[in-house]
């Protein structure tokens, strides 16, 4: 029944793609963590029904026996396959006390209205019903531990969803094996929150409120770094504030060294070159000498130099975060996604080249944060395979 219950996150779903995923499946997992669902279009997902809602549908699963709850304590190994991608993570209850201390990073800021959200469906449910996704340091001996104990061994589960991708999940039973892999992880000197911002704080949060029991840890999957895969992350504006497309692109060649480019060559693949589809034409943009500091982790990212170059100054967008013309696009046909969301209509584009593991570390090391919608991560984790009842 993998196949059934699995879905994509909660946050990368609209409303029309929740609606497609829970048509004629009662057994989707889109019906715990977007039980709007199972109400009228429009249904405010915050309201206490929902909820609650959602905590019935959990219930039900598992009096059907769809989900079963594991004799004892068990570790996991949780492998994904995309496009000649593979990767293989530890799912874990991670630490919420060193989360605190900084050892658990994040790279974003949060908002206080969805770690909200994510805390009180937390306690609703009474379960993790999403796992953060956490990246460590290379250290090959970890990686081959992890990839040994599923080595010549039938996963637990196995599906693949509508992109592709096919996830499989080992239980790690056995306590010698549970305590190799967490003696190993034990010299790993920080864990990197990929994606999952919000549902850490959310149980940090929760943590604070009530230390005891299961709330002293979070449901996450951990990676080696090399085999995280980021995609671009893309900005979408629409309307030039009154500009015509020529006059904007002069404004732009005050800023930026600007050169041709063709359909796909549109989307850069180094960092330092912004692509630019503007009046139906791609373009790449170079920074003037001494735009790109070098010793900076934040200010030298493409984002952040857009932002401070050509966003704020040119377009009046103060903040990424609130302003209502600006809207983000990642992962793969993107550029197919802004070809057609701009024809007809006035606005520019940006597509940037994708975020190098390495320089989110690098920022989250720094105890600083990307810039809003940075990092795309994909393959994506499937909700609903790995549950964490608290």
């Amino acid at each position: 029944m993998a196949g059934q219950v699995a879905c994509p996150p909660y946050d990368v779903l609209n409303e029309e793609q929740v609606v497609e995923i829970a048509a004629g499946n009662q057994l989707s997992f889109v019906r715990v963590i977007r039980a709007e669902v199972d109400f009228d279009p429009g249904t405010d997902s915050h309201r206490p029904e929902v909820y609650a809602q959602g905590r019935a549908n959990l219930d039900s699963l598992t009096e059907r026996g769809v989900l079963i709850r594991d004799e004892s304590p068990c570790l996991y190994i949780y492998r994904m396959l995309a496009e000649g991608h593979t990767q293989y993570g530890l799912v874990a209850g991670v630490s919420v006390e060193e989360y605190h201390a900084g050892r658990i990073k994040p790279h974003e800021h949060t908002r206080p209205e969805k770690v909200d959200d994510r805390a009180h469906h937390i306690e609703v449910l009474g379960a993790n019903t999403g796992p953060v996704l956490l990246a460590y340091p290379d250290a090959d001996d970890v990686t081959q531990l992890v990839r040994r104990v599923c080595t010549g061994c039938d996963p637990l589960c196995e599906c693949s969803g509508d992109d592709g991708v096919l996830h499989a999940l080992w239980r790690v039973a056995d306590r010698a094996k549970i305590d190799e892999l967490r003696s190993a992880f034990s010299d790993i000197p920080a864990l990197y929150i990929a994606d999952g911002h919000h549902r850490a704080a959310a149980a940090a949060r929760l943590h604070e409120n009530e230390p005891a029991g299961n709330r002293a840890h979070f449901l996450g999957v951990c990676f080696p770094a090399s085999e995280m895969r980021i995609l671009g992350y893309h900005r979408l504006v629409l309307g030039l504030t009154g500009l015509g497309a020529g006059e904007f692109l002069r404004r732009v060649e005050e800023r930026f060294e600007v050169t041709a480019a063709d359909g796909k060559k549109g989307l850069p693949r180094e960092q330092g070159v912004i692509g630019m589809f503007l009046a139906g034409r791609w373009y790449h943009l170079r920074a003037r000498p001494g735009t790109w500091p070098a010793g900076d982790p934040v200010v030298s990212l493409d984002a952040e130099v857009l932002q401070a170059e050509l966003l704020r100054p040119v377009l009046g967008i103060a903040d990424p975060r609130t302003d209502g013309r600006l809207d983000f696009i990642g992962g793969h046909g993107s550029i197919t996604q802004i070809e057609s969301r701009l024809e007809g209509r006035g606005g520019v584009a940006f597509a940037l080249a994708p975020v190098a593991i390495e320089q989110m570390m690098r920022v989250a090391d720094a105890g600083r944060v990307m810039p809003p919608k940075s990092t795309w991560f994909e393959p994506k984790l499937r909700s609903g395979l790995i549950i964490r009842p608290l």
